[in-house]
């Protein structure tokens, strides 16, 4: 048994952490990936209007929309580590990660419908 009772890995306080785990891990292997494309308009305009005109893809535009959740699921769910780590437990964490998560996919889905 854990300092605050969690003893399962299917409970969504562990589930919040995995997310925020792999949200970073998933922005970390993004980041090369951004600046080999913001790489091109070093090398013409030529360059720089072909990366932009991948990235107008509809394909491409989904993969924003999953990067743009990742940003926002790992940014609240740090702000919520960091309630944790400066508040007093409470039994109301589990619906502070949910709401992080509805939070973060609505900011992912406003940006989609901007998007397109």
């Amino acid at each position: 048994m854990s300092a605050h009772g969690i003893t399962s890995r299917a409970h969504p306080l562990w589930l919040a952490y995995i997310l925020h785990r792999l949200s970073g891990l998933a922005l970390a292997l993004f980041l090369p990936l951004h600046f080999l494309l913001l790489g091109q308009a070093l090398r013409g305009e030529a360059a720089l209007d072909q990366s932009l005109a991948f990235s107008d893809m509809f394909l491409v535009k989904i993969a924003e929309f999953g990067l743009v959740f990742l940003l926002a699921v790992h940014m609240f769910g740090g702000l919520r580590l960091m309630a944790m780590e400066f508040l007093p437990w409470s039994p109301s964490q589990k619906t502070l990660a949910a709401g992080a998560t509805a939070t973060s996919f609505l900011i992912a889905v406003l940006f989609f419908m901007k998007a397109i």
